[in-house]
């Protein structure tokens, strides 16, 4: 009996020394008999950050049937999914010997595979194959239904999943299920609120790298997406291609319920609810429920009194920007909306829409008591206080009321004995 003892540093399977001894060994088996090799390995011992194996091997001189037991146990876990080795620097279970030890690798930092035309090394000799195929630009492995290929193997699993529609990642707290793992860890963040990326510059914190990625854009004010038929930028990739669509015409976002196409995903939801009548974005302080949350932040404000759009030119301040553009067309003079089938043009799109019925005599708000329609939503609203004898205008001065504003004004003048109109 002969004992070896080795010491030495593991850098990858290809290369151990061990391995090769046993393939030899097994290439030149005759007649089911062989000299019986005894590997007794213990685990990785690290001290001050080297790698130190030591392995006994004992060889015995009498000769014994064999058969590749060995290859056969190992095999048997892949199908058990036993894991017998366990690292014992982490809590890590590995099926086999030779992957424990190039586990135990990284935590050395220890990164023999250096590649020869950059400054990266790896740990292990096939991470380091997969990086010189950028390099390269090999893509060795091709999807079997398409024309597609990719350098890393497990790239091809996710893509043919686009084929099969596997999705083997379920969500444990619901139903919804992702064709890969990161996705699923991506939707689980929605359930625990968790959001492990947080900007250096401010306190915002995201569930997601990527949108860690764009909001530090805004503190930089990079705009690295530029639109290929204009000088614009933009921020986010997403953006660029939403506003590609004003140039291209597409919409690709049709209602399954009317023709109406859309250029934006976010314009076909909010437009679906006003078939479903859908109202998701509802008041805290009172009972209306609105489609779009830009309304309900709109209608928050007649809460709180809060005028955040005041005019540069005037003292005036407005709950919603929309009114600060109109009211600044007062004092710049712009009337941007031109009739079509006369010279008239409006500061507001809904004068001129309202204008646009006396070319058409349209009369869309009909009262629900009588026959009357009308061309305004105000007229209709005046009109159906004869029906119900409201009367909203009431003098400051006296008791009286009033259906119409106008006929408020003509009765103050009785107490403030003002003459408008001088008589000839």
């Amino acid at each position: 009996m002969e004992y070896y003892n080795e010491e030495s540093i593991i850098p990858d399977e290809t290369d151990f020394p061990l391995n090769m001894l046993r393939q030899s060994l097994y290439e030149n088996v005759e007649v089911n008999v062989k000299e019986e090799i005894e590997v007794k390995a213990e685990p990785i011992n690290i001290k001050n950050g080297e790698i130190n194996i030591a392995k006994e091997i004992v060889i015995y001189d009498e000769p014994i049937a064999f058969t590749p037991e060995s290859h056969l146990v190992k095999n048997d876990r892949t199908h058990t999914e036993e894991k017998s080795y366990q690292c014992s620097i982490c809590d890590k279970k590995i099926t086999h010997y030779c992957l424990l030890t190039k586990h135990q690798i990284v935590h050395t930092g220890v990164k023999p595979y250096p590649c020869s035309q950059c400054d990266k090394a790896f740990s292990r000799n096939s991470n380091l194959i997969q990086h010189q195929r950028t390099h390269t630009g090999e893509k060795p492995y091709q999807c079997s239904q398409c024309d597609k290929n990719f350098s890393l193997k497990h790239t091809l699993i996710q893509h043919q999943r686009t084929h099969t529609g596997e999705k083997p990642y379920q969500c444990s707290q619901c139903d919804k299920a992702f064709s890969h793992y990161t996705n699923l860890i991506k939707h689980q963040r929605k359930h625990t609120g968790e959001k492990p990326y947080q900007c250096s510059q401010c306190n915002k914190a995201f569930s997601q790298n990527t949108h860690l990625i764009r909001h530090q854009r805004t503190h930089a004010g990079e705009k690295p997406y530029q639109c290929s038929q204009c000088d614009k930028t933009f921020s986010n990739k997403h953006i660029l291609i939403q506003h590609q669509r004003t140039h291209t015409g597409e919409k690709p976002y049709q209602c399954s319920q009317c023709e109406k196409a859309f250029a934006q995903k976010r314009t076909l939801i909010m437009h679906q609810r006003m078939h479903t009548g859908e109202k998701t974005y509802q008041c805290i302080q009172c009972d209306k429920a609105f489609l779009r949350i830009s309304q309900l932040i709109s209608h928050k404000r007649t809460h709180t009194g809060e005028k955040p759009y005041q005019c540069s030119q005037c003292d005036k301040a407005f709950s919603q920007n929309s009114h600060l553009i109109r009211h600044q067309r007062t004092h710049t003079g712009e009337k941007p909306y031109q009739c079509s089938q006369c010279d008239k043009t409006f500061s507001w799109n809904s004068q001129l829409i309202s204008h646009q019925r006396t070319h058409t005599g349209e009369k869309p708000y009909q009262c629900s008591q009588c026959d009357k329609a009308f061309s305004r939503n105000s007229h209709l609203i005046r009109h159906q206080r004869i029906h119900t004898g409201e009367k909203p205008y009431q003098c400051s001065q006296c008791d009286k009321a009033f259906l119409h504003y106008r006929n408020l004004i003509r009765h103050q003048r009785t107490h403030t004995g003002e003459k408008t109109y001088i008589p000839m």
